[in-house]
């Protein structure tokens, strides 16, 4: 990550200029410039594959004036990236779409940025409580003017329903910090949804969070001892983590497996009937996106 989200995380501590976002230390041991260039080295030390432009970041719900001047700054911060990117034939840099919910800025920002030569781009600044119909049609706005030979990485999604759905718009990688936060809470994944082990029907659930899961949580322990675990040791956090990242990257797989098989759309719709059980639960916004590429569902 370059840094640019802790524009937004840590707005009250922060100063975005031309030259880079200036963050002032809480404890007073001084300030410190993320630049474009500080910000490229910093991921060429670390040597990422993927290495990603710093962009200025603001709020996806953001309105007004600072929208475009943020947008049209990050195109800018791109060209400096590339220009102080050291290892471009083995780090691969991605640009970052900005332009919140605005779709003429966003359009603008997407023509500027598939005019450089990058390996990849990424949509930014959604996901960050917006109205669920203005995040789709952002998405789908934006993969329907990006390149199809390259990668589309959507960033800060995680739940289940979307990471369908924003396949289905054209979306091919993610980032969340989702499964691993729910796990905190002492949240598992499961196909139907999620169950929550710290409640007390599970104390005497000798079953498996999912029978069908070959995770290593799954394999080992049951219901009832990680409901037990739960209130006395944070391994059981740790145990929670490793299942719920296991079901994310298994509902990836299955539908990787589906698109290579030509069954994407029967993918969805079985999908969307394990997980909401009836027609009438289905989220309105997630119909209305899946019937915008001709996935009808049942």
């Amino acid at each position: 990550d370059s840094g640019g989200f802790q524009m937004v995380s840590l707005e009250a501590l922060s100063e975005v200029t031309e030259a880079g976002v200036r963050f002032r230390s809480p404890y007073g041991t001084g300030d410190i410039l993320l630049s474009p260039e500080k910000s490229m080295e910093i991921q060429n030390a670390l040597g990422a594959d993927i290495v990603m432009q710093l962009d200025d970041v603001v709020g996806s719900t953001t309105t007004g004036p600072r929208v475009a001047e943020a947008m049209r700054r990050s195109v800018r911060w791109l060209d400096r990236c590339l220009a102080a990117h050291r290892h471009p034939r083995r780090q691969h840099l991605f640009a970052i779409v900005q332009g919140g919910l605005d779709p003429a800025l966003r359009t603008e920002c997407l023509d500027e940025m598939t005019r450089r030569d990058v390996p990849g781009f990424a949509i930014g600044g959604l996901s960050g409580g917006e109205e669920k119909g203005q995040f789709w049609r952002m998405v789908k706005l934006s993969t329907e003017r990006l390149p199809p030979d390259k990668p589309r990485y959507l960033m800060g999604v995680g739940y289940d329903t979307d990471l369908v759905v924003c396949v289905a718009l054209g979306c091919d990688m993610f980032d969340c910090v989702f499964p691993t936060r729910t796990a905190r809470f002492g949240s598992a994944l499961v196909p139907w949804g999620s169950l929550q082990l710290k409640n007390k029907q599970f104390a005497k659930d000798f079953r498996p969070i999912d029978e069908r899961c070959g995770c290593p949580t799954c394999r080992g322990y049951s219901r009832a001892f990680l409901h037990a675990l739960l209130r006395s040791d944070t391994a059981a956090l740790h145990h929670l983590t490793v299942h719920n990242v296991a079901y994310q990257l298994g509902l990836m797989r299955s539908m990787r497996e589906s698109i290579l098989a030509g069954r994407f759309p029967a993918f969805v719709r079985d999908f969307m009937r394990v997980r909401y059980g009836s027609r009438q639960r289905y989220p309105a916004w997630a119909v209305e996106a899946l019937a915008s590429v001709r996935i009808p569902l049942d």
